[in-house]
């Protein structure tokens, strides 16, 4: 793999906090953990409103940090992981669903280079083999969907009760009662116990709390023997009664990582960000501000796009800060970057701008629309959507003009010969931002 590294462009030194008012910021490089659930729309999470679902970890870290109003992840989850990973849109460098084109420089591949002790925990779905995570910067691994789907050789496909996953280079099989999400979360919290005296970058794309709907640990009737060395996942959804569990055993895990930081006093220099790949899943319906709200996952509206994005880290990040401001995924890379102070070669070439001041308290700057170009198959004829938006207004590659404060849902687009003047130069605007980051030629017969 000839990838570019900061080493070899001899980059990689400590950053000038211009932006970062953290006393602590020039003594030493923070932790870093990134939470992101699977499958979460923003609607699951109390602080955001929601009813149906008890969050009070997730809760907690909104009240005491940072909870951004405005997340747009992918409306699926592999488009999402390359674009989170690589700070890029998918129109320049998604190739496929369940793969990732293992040129592409992560995050896990910068702070690895930078010094890091680095950590992957949780759902791959990115393609490659046993060595996959290694080669994107991950010193150490526990994940579910690397090699392990009930193809092949893979004997175990289950992620949640008796699963079979991939652990640092080895294929492991589960016959006594673990539970998937448990075992990750074991495996994250060790990797905290060893690493106390290094700075460590930990990436937790959870399990939770993505179909097949079923008992948790907690559930009434958890049952350890169930689907005992099934070569195949249970099929469909499941109940969807389990999905209220599987979002409180989300959060769960969640205040698990951070009683371990503060058990080992680590608290006070670990940056926590916690996220979701993408809106809950089709059909479950929430309560959210005491109104119905349905996932729609596979969906380019909100219903797919919106997820919870909360930012905590005591004495620095402000508390009970609510933000406003439009956030992109490919964001992620270049904020966690200037967090750690370290210096982003020119030549990655990244799409995403930082909002990194914002956990200062300051002002980021960021631009007043984000892009997105999604394409679930890589295929113009599949799922998928391209399209740029303000808050308030929201343009597709093929015309749909959108008032979102009026149509939240896009059932009604607003002809193009009907838009006001301010409406017009909003979609003229918009309308450059997609003829810019499109990937040319895509549309062509």
């Amino acid at each position: 793999m000839n990838k570019i590294s900061l080493t070899t462009l001899g980059i990689g030194t400590l950053l000038a906090s211009s932006h970062c008012t953290a006393p602590d910021k020039e003594i030493a490089r923070p932790n870093i953990i990134l939470i992101m659930s699977d499958d979460q729309g923003f609607e699951t999470v109390g602080a955001y409103g929601g009813e149906s679902y008890k969050t009070p970890v997730l809760d907690k870290l909104a009240e005491t940090g940072m909870l951004f109003e405005h997340a747009h992840s992918a409306p699926v989850c592999t488009p999402t992981r390359v674009k989170i990973m690589s700070g890029k849109y998918n129109s320049r460098n998604y190739t496929g669903f369940g793969v990732m084109d293992p040129e592409i420089y992560t995050f896990g591949n910068f702070f690895q280079d930078a010094g890091y002790a680095t950590f992957i925990g949780g759902k791959w779905q990115l393609g490659g083999d046993l060595d996959s995570p290694r080669e994107f910067g991950f010193d150490e691994y526990a994940l579910w969907q690397l090699t392990r789907r009930g193809r092949g050789d893979n004997p175990i496909a289950n992620r949640y009760p008796n699963p079979g996953l991939a652990i640092n280079g080895e294929k492991k099989d589960f016959f006594d009662g673990e539970y998937g999400p448990d075992i990750i979360y074991e495996h994250v919290r060790d990797f905290i116990d060893r690493h106390q005296e290094k700075p460590f970058f930990i990436y937790y794309p959870m399990i939770l709390p993505h179909f097949p709907f079923e008992p948790t640990p907690d559930s009434p009737d958890w049952d350890p023997t169930a689907r005992r060395g099934d070569a195949e996942e249970q099929p469909g959804l499941g109940d969807e009664k389990y999905f209220v569990d599987m979002v409180e055993y989300t959060d769960k895990l969640v205040g698990r990582v951070i009683d371990k930081l503060e058990a080992l006093g680590l608290r006070e220099n670990t940056l926590v960000i916690f996220t979701s790949d993408n809106g809950t899943a089709r059909g479950i319906s929430s309560i959210v501000n005491g109104e119905e709200f349905v996932g729609g996952k596979l969906s380019s509206t909100d219903a797919g796009t919106h997820v919870p994005l909360i930012a905590n880290w005591p004495g620095v990040v402000p508390e009970g800060t609510v933000n406003d401001d439009l956030i992109c995924f490919t964001y992620f890379f270049p904020t966690l970057a200037e967090i750690a102070g370290i210096e982003i070669p020119r030549e990655l070439k990244l799409d995403g701008q930082s909002f990194a001041p914002l956990l200062y308290g300051e002002k980021a700057n960021l631009p007043d629309w984000i892009y997105m170009w999604w394409s679930r198959n890589n295929d113009p004829g599949g799922p998928g959507g391209e399209f740029a938006r303000t808050h308030q207004y929201k343009y597709y590659h093929d015309g749909r003009f959108y008032d979102l404060r009026k149509d939240p849902l896009e059932e009604n687009p607003v002809s193009v010969e009907k838009l006001d003047d301010k409406q017009k130069e909003v979609q003229i605007n918009l309308a450059a931002i997609i003829n810019k980051y499109t990937r040319p030629g895509f549309y062509d017969d």
